[in-house]
C-alpha cells in the first residue's frame, strides 16, 4: 500500500503531559512501564509483542496495542534507560496519527516517584486531526490519573483495578466532529 498525501491537508498537532505521584521507588515503577507487565496493572491492556530481545520492554522493542473500532497501533521503543528511569516511545494508530511518548520517572522521597508523562500527537490525515480536535486537556488528565490510581493501587495490593471504560484509553470520539 502506498500512502499518499492529501496535498491540502494540514496536520495538527496537540501536545499533553501530567506528573503522577507514585508509592514506589523510581525502579520498581519504571519496571512497570512494560506492555508485557502493564497487563497485570492496567485494565483492559492489550498487546502482542512483534519483538523484545529479553520478551519485556528494552530499547527496539516492538509491539501493537488494540483498542475497539480502531486499527492496531504500533508500538517502537525508542528509548529504555532503567539507570535514569527514562522511557520513550514512538507509536502509530494507521490510518490516523502518529505520536511520541517519553515517561521520566524520579525519586520523591518517602518511597514515592513522580512521574512525568508526555504525549505528543500528530496527525496523519483528518480522522488523525478529528482525534487531536476531541483529545482535551480534560480527557487526557482523566485517563493519566485513571493510570496513576490503577499503578498505585497494584503496587499496594497485587491486583488490577477494574475500568468501565477501559476501551476507550486515549481514544475519543466527539459526534459533533465526526464526518
Amino acid at each position: 500500500m502506498v500512502y499518499q498525501m492529501d496535498k491540502t491537508f494540514k496536520a495538527k498537532r496537540v501536545t499533553r503531559s501530567f506528573r503522577q505521584t507514585i508509592h514506589a521507588e523510581p525502579a520498581k515503577v519504571h519496571a512497570l512501564i512494560c506492555p508485557v507487565k502493564e497487563a497485570d496493572w492496567l485494565d483492559g491492556w492489550q498487546y502482542d509483542m512483534l519483538y523484545s530481545d529479553t520478551g519485556l520492554n528494552e530499547e527496539g522493542c516492538v509491539f501493537t496495542s488494540r483498542s475497539d473500532g480502531e486499527p492496531d497501533t504500533i508500538w517502537l521503543v525508542t528509548k529504555r534507560d532503567d539507570e535514569r528511569c527514562r522511557t520513550e516511545f514512538t507509536r502509530v494508530t494507521p490510518e490516523s496519527r502518529i505520536a511520541r511518548l517519553s515517561i521520566q520517572v524520579r525519586p520523591a522521597g518517602n518511597h514515592q516517584s513522580k512521574v512525568d508523562i508526555t504525549y505528543e500527537f500528530t496527525a496523519l490525515n483528518e480522522a488523525g486531526n478529528r482525534f487531536i480536535t476531541s483529545f482535551s486537556d480534560e480527557n487526557f488528565i482523566n485517563d493519566m490519573r485513571f493510570w496513576e490510581a490503577s499503578m498505585n493501587h497494584y503496587l499496594e495490593t497485587g491486583k488490577t483495578l477494574k475500568n468501565e471504560n477501559y476501551n476507550q484509553w486515549l481514544r475519543y470520539q466527539d459526534d459533533t466532529i465526526n464526518p
